[in-house]
């Protein structure tokens, strides 16, 4: 099975550390956050394979985080981890968005299988987004947003800012922009065409501090939060 990128959201050390230890013998690759707050952070950088998620957190409810995710990632899958087994509580999981639910305490074993069956019917959606500092792209929909705002753009505008998000923390040239974005589709234009795009790109984007330009060479995108 190729590596599995896991998000674990839980304040609880101790558990946090048993989960972790177990999925990576299992060929996981688990992240873990201490708040809502780094989660925010760490998904705005980049999107996992599937998050757990507590629902009591020292800076709120799992249940916000979920639905924000709903709103930035509509198919990244979501399971509950919690003490809080309610039927009420589990309804409430399941309308705010998540996946699974799955109550503390548990067997590990049991967790394995349940994230591996959904993964069965999810599989690697993550593939389908690109993220940096906020500004997204899902490859399914054709469609950009900006800290959870959809962005309308011109196939140029989007077709470069996919290729510099496809190259994320590289500098790439003016040339090979020119060359990857016209070009191969048969347009032909000068350094102009590709100045002029930029700019629309970058009004339309709130001017992000993400998107630099890196002078007499090209242009890199990178995380800065």
């Amino acid at each position: 099975m190729a590596v599995v990128d896991l998000y674990y959201i839980e304040d609880d050390p101790n558990i946090a550390f048993i989960v972790k230890e177990y999925l990576e013998q299992k060929n996981f690759k688990v992240t873990l956050c201490e708040t809502l707050a780094q989660a925010r952070q760490v998904l705005k950088e980049h999107v996992p394979t599937v998050v757990l998620l507590d629902w009591n957190m020292p800076d709120g409810h799992g249940d916000s985080l979920c639905q924000w995710i709903r709103r930035n990632w509509k198919e990244l899958p979501v399971i509950f981890l919690t003490v809080r087994g309610d039927c009420a509580d589990i309804v409430s999981g399941f309308r705010n968005g998540a996946d699974d639910y799955v109550v503390k305490p548990f067997e590990l074993e049991v967790l394995y299988s349940r994230i591996l069956a959904l993964l069965r019917r999810t599989g690697n959606v993550a593939e389908q987004y690109l993220s940096c500092d906020g500004i997204g792209i899902d490859l399914s929909r054709h469609t950009v947003s900006c800290h959870s705002e959809e962005i309308s753009l011109s196939e140029a505008e989007y077709q470069l800012l996919l290729y510099l998000m496809q190259n994320k923390g590289r500098t790439v040239t003016r040339e090979k922009i020119l060359e990857q974005v016209w070009d191969v589709n048969g347009s032909y234009v000068n350094n102009n065409t590709l100045t002029v795009t930029m700019k629309r790109l970058r009004d339309k984007l709130y001017r992000p501090k993400c998107l630099k330009t890196v002078r007499s060479v090209g242009y890199r995108m990178e995380d800065t939060i």
